[in-house]
């Protein structure tokens, strides 16, 4: 049976097939100027709470307004995918954030979009849009808010009540019209746990996040030496950080993902800390191989293990 020509046809078959591919959630907004947002990031980049990311400063009209990205845009459809972990690595040892356990995110849901994009063109006609995974100059967190998937907490990650926070954002910015979807009430209320959990004082208030204290940062971005004056804050993280969500009370409804390509290498679960120190770079090309955890390098990773063992930094 063909495809009604309407608004609410397209939005539903979009809705279906997005659940088919696997996302968690999709919500649709109409793309336009980020008024809300405007400010507040200009503020963000004018106090250097992006540090050394300084790609963050480009393309800033681009970041608030996605028809400056895709001629005609019309729908901004944004997508969740879980990557919530069955198993998790050993309490005892130097930890890497969840989201890095498997293959690169990137690769995996950017598949998954693609996927779509085709199923649309072939059902729908000619689309003019391009997907993105945390690739490209898109404010994720506002526009997945806006299209009502979530809201965003004080750690600035998107939570929802029925699945908390570990999840990845996507999006297909479309030319076409489709019925536009609410944004829903914050739910933080008085907590406070994410910003007390910090280690680094991160948070440095609420739904404002100085980047440049994070320890995600300084274990990824960061391409010099981690200041001295952050020694014995890092909790043991080597590569990213987990604590602000894993304290967030709506975790406690995050369900495991069911995608196999993201099942970790049991080395990276079972490693001790003896072992992390004398990983080799043979050890770390097959244990992180297609892994977000290729974005620091070996030596960075190295890096990240002296300073949080009180040794000298290590040299190539």
């Amino acid at each position: 049976m063909p495809l009604m020509n309407t608004k609410t046809s397209y939005t539903q078959f979009i809705k279906s097939h997005a659940y088919r591919l696997g996302f968690l959630s999709c919500g649709i907004s109409k793309a336009g100027f980020l008024e809300e947002e405007a400010p507040k990031l200009e503020k963000w980049l004018s106090q250097n709470m992006h540090g050394e990311m300084h790609y963050m400063e480009n393309h800033f009209d681009k970041r608030l307004n996605p028809t400056l990205l895709i001629e005609d845009a019309k729908s901004v459809v944004s997508l969740l995918y879980n990557y919530f972990p069955e198993k998790q690595q050993r309490t005892d040892t130097y930890k890497i954030s969840k989201y890095a356990y498997g293959k690169d995110y990137h690769y995996v849901i950017k598949d998954k979009l693609k996927e779509l994009m085709v199923i649309l063109q072939e059902e729908i006609g000619q689309i003019n849009g391009r997907a993105f995974v945390d690739s490209a100059p898109v404010l994720e967190q506002a526009w997945a808010a806006k299209s009502g998937l979530g809201w965003i907490g004080k750690h600035t990650n998107l939570i929802t009540k029925k699945t908390g926070s570990f999840y990845f954002i996507a999006e297909l910015i479309i030319d076409i019209e489709l019925e536009y979807d609410t944004p829903v009430t914050n739910h933080c209320g008085s907590c406070t746990a994410c910003i007390d959990a910090c280690p680094t004082q991160a948070i440095v208030e609420p739904y404002i996040v100085d980047g440049s204290k994070c320890i995600s940062y300084f274990t990824i971005e960061l391409k010099n030496e981690i200041p001295l004056e952050m020694k014995g804050k890092f909790n043991d993280w080597m590569f990213g950080c987990d604590i602000c969500q894993d304290v967030c009370p709506w975790n406690r409804f995050s369900k495991p993902h069911n995608q196999p390509l993201f099942t970790p290498n049991e080395q990276l679960l079972n490693y001790s800390k003896k072992d992390w120190e004398e990983i080799t770079r043979e050890v770390f090309n097959e244990v992180f191989r297609k892994s977000p955890v290729k974005r620091t390098k070996f030596e960075g990773l190295k890096r990240n293990i002296a300073f949080l063992n009180n040794e000298k930094p290590y040299q190539k």
